[in-house]
């Protein structure tokens, strides 16, 4: 019988993240919906956000990966929430994750079943929570360079409640639909993180190559937002499968 409290899967630190946001369609992101969760909203706006953010002290099962602890990742992502038994679950969906590590994206694909892809990438950050500067994470694919990258001054800031800063960075679920049909479940544990608004953003490459045409036309927009967090420690669990009314969920 499986055990009712869900094992960390990892553990790592998530650091100098940048989190832009684009108004997006309903219709393009419903059939990416997983089963028994729905769309999420900000004022009646779906959203989608490209994250970058840099992975530190990265430990599987509490053990180090040898060249695997420090490297980038950067998600599409839109937001979706769960209720179970009076909770309110509010979560994300992973439309693509890029990592630069083969062994990562093959153990998150394994796994979660996430859309993970390896391909090169870097990063150039000059950061300090109390006075701000800049972040910006590029990576090649299909040999078209790629940024994404942010400017900010002054001091991070606590998150406000009910602020859209809070609605992009509070999330402590991940949804991900399985080829063989289902959800998997599984939970983040993190801090509320020091924030700040965004002076400047940049996202640029052929985003319509990377992500398909409708998400290119979203993404060859104006964002509606954009934000750096500072990081913290977080922990990964263990994913279970969501299971028919009334009986157990799964673990994996």
């Amino acid at each position: 019988m499986p055990s009712s409290a869900p094992r960390p899967f990892l553990t790592a630190r998530w650091e100098s993240l940048v989190l832009v946001s684009w108004a997006c369609p309903a219709a393009l992101l419903e059939p990416l919906v997983p089963a028994g969760t729905e769309l999420d909203a900000w004022k009646g706006e779906h959203l989608v956000s490209l994250v970058g953010f840099l992975f530190r002290d990265t430990r599987v099962g509490g053990v180090p990966v040898p060249r695997h602890r420090t490297f980038e990742e950067v998600n599409l992502r839109f937001y979706v929430r769960r209720r179970v038994s009076g909770e309110t679950r509010r979560a994300v969906v992973f439309v693509r994750e890029l990592v630069p590590r083969r062994l990562v994206a093959a153990v998150a694909r394994r796994v979660y079943g996430e859309p993970y892809l390896a391909v090169p990438m870097d990063h150039s950050i000059a950061l300090d929570p109390a006075e701000g500067g800049q972040v910006v994470y590029s990576w090649r694919f299909e040999g078209a360079p790629f940024g994404l990258g942010a400017e900010i001054e002054g001091p991070a800031r606590t998150l406000e409640p009910g602020s859209e800063a809070e609605f992009i960075t509070e999330h402590y679920w991940g949804y991900t639909r399985q080829r063989a049909g289902g959800t998997l479940e599984y939970r983040v544990d993190h801090p509320r993180w020091l924030v700040w608004e965004a002076d400047r953003a940049l996202f640029r490459g052929p985003a319509a190559r990377l992500y398909g045409p409708e998400f290119g036309k979203v993404l060859s927009g104006r964002p509606r937002s954009a934000f750096v967090a500072v990081g913290s420690a977080v922990t990964v669990y263990r994913g279970r499968l969501l299971a028919p009314e009334g009986s157990e969920p799964d673990d994996l």
